[in-house]
């Protein structure tokens, strides 16, 4: 397809609306883009003009890569794209409204099934709570607010710290939500971790992921790995909470994970001459520091990320993936 081409698709303003919003960080949180990536694509669909079968179909693959584009690093997005998107690819259509109805039954599915999981790991890992316990997060998770949330509902007791996770702030959100559900509440800063761990007895961490690889690291906010390496010094749970469509099918055969690096600015507002500035948006996490992931499908060990590819995408390590899974490295997109 031309850009001409390409250029000449009538792209609904609330579509490209929800992508700018991704791009921006307004809609934050692997879940929350990834259902808002199904949801573009479902009025996308919705509001086609035109009746030709084709065109539409190139013009929701068009949509499909612009969605894909804005962030790089979360697999929960080209995965829910892939979820919708699976309902044209290799289909034959006559009717435009039976296309077009596909698409929204399929979005409409992903959306329920991903409000359903966040719900799901709220009732297994609130299992893991206990009265007392002092619990540290990172970043802004509904995942892992869904297990706090769901704990304190019945009836234990614990408090929570939470990192400010800078630059852009996440964890204000979470103090935010937290607190409005009763739960005592800390902010900290970042760079504060290590001593909350030691001083307040931390006595588990729990994280959300962007994207769980085939050999079960973690990529998650920037952060988060210096967090594990505090923990497992400490010998303090790290847990992950992660819905089975956050694991990337990519990296079965080794296809490293890109780094997404942000507006400088994000970091200096006003630029130091002489002076350069990094900011990568998320890290990675050795699957030697994580005791455990909870999905909606239970709790497992980092090692049988490579089952959960496998039962979710259909996704079974080749011989020569067996013998590179572990090799999976983090390439860095700068």
């Amino acid at each position: 397809m031309t850009q001409a081409t390409a250029k000449s698709y009538r792209v609904p303003e609330e579509v490209l609306s929800i992508a700018r919003d991704i791009k921006e960080m307004k809609i934050r949180g692997a879940g929350r883009i990834a259902r808002a990536a199904a949801k573009a694509l479902m009025v996308a669909a919705e509001k086609f003009e035109g009746d030709n079968v084709s065109v539409f179909m190139e013009y929701m693959e068009y949509v499909a890569r612009v969605l894909v584009s804005t962030r790089p690093t979360a697999v929960s997005l080209p995965n829910a794209v892939q979820y919708v998107m699976r309902s044209l690819r290799g289909a034959t259509f006559t009717h435009l409204e039976d296309a077009r109805k596909a698409v929204i039954e399929k979005a409409r599915e992903f959306i329920e099934y991903s409000e359903r999981a966040v719900s799901r790991i709220g009732e297994i890992g609130s299992r893991l709570i206990s009265n007392g316990d002092r619990i540290l997060t990172h970043c802004n998770s509904s995942a892992v607010e869904s297990i706090l949330r769901t704990a304190w509902k019945q009836g234990k007791r614990f408090e929570v710290y939470a990192t400010e996770t800078r630059p852009r702030y996440q964890g204000y959100i979470t103090a935010r939500h937290l607190a409005e559900e009763g739960i005592p509440i800390t902010l900290v800063p970042d760079s504060a971790v290590l001593r909350i761990i030691g001083e307040k007895k931390i006595t588990k961490v729990i994280v959300g992921a962007d994207t769980i690889t085939a050999n079960g690291a973690l990529i998650n906010k920037i952060g988060t790995s210096q967090i594990a390496l505090s923990a497992y010094a400490h010998r303090i749970p790290f847990i992950v909470a992660a819905e089975t469509y956050k694991f990337s099918p990519y990296t079965i055969m080794g296809q490293p994970v890109k780094i997404e690096e942000r507006d400088p600015r994000e970091v200096l507002s006003e630029p130091i001459p002489g002076v350069a500035v990094r900011n990568p948006a998320f890290d990675a996490t050795p699957p030697e520091y994580i005791s455990m992931i909870i999905t909606e499908r239970g709790i497992i060990p980092p090692r049988s990320a490579a089952l959960i590819l496998w039962e979710v995408f259909g996704r079974q390590p080749t011989d020569q993936a067996r013998r590179t899974i572990d090799l999976i490295d983090v390439e860095e997109d700068t």
